[in-house]
């Protein structure tokens, strides 16, 4: 049987979303700076429970496509990670939150 309307438009909706905030621990991170004005790396990493290095990675591909801002400086000799959400990256995050609420919306029960 082919599929229903609304399950053909639920498909068309999932392949348009942002899978680079998709991604498990990228939601997280997403999610973790959209709350805030600006976060520590280590409190982001307490609280995502993500690794040193895993957290470290994700951040770049944030970085990369200019959804998070990375500043790093030292507080007293100690190095000091400093991350917020840009303007792109909340737009981005908004969006997908709404487009995953149109998905849900759409599929049969």
């Amino acid at each position: 049987m082919p599929p229903k309307k609304e399950e053909k438009e639920a498909q068309s909706q999932f392949m348009e979303i942002d899978k680079l905030i998709h991604e498990p621990a990228r939601l997280m991170i997403m999610a973790h700076l959209y709350v805030v004005e600006s976060a520590d790396f280590l409190f982001l990493m307490r609280q995502t429970g993500l690794t040193f290095g895993n957290l470290s990675s994700h951040l770049s591909k944030l970085e990369k496509a200019e959804y998070v801002r990375i500043k790093k400086e030292f507080v007293g000799k100690k190095p000091h990670t400093m991350l917020n959400l840009t303007k792109k990256g909340r737009e981005a995050f908004l969006a997908y939150r709404n487009r995953m609420k149109q998905v849900f919306e759409k599929l049969p029960e």
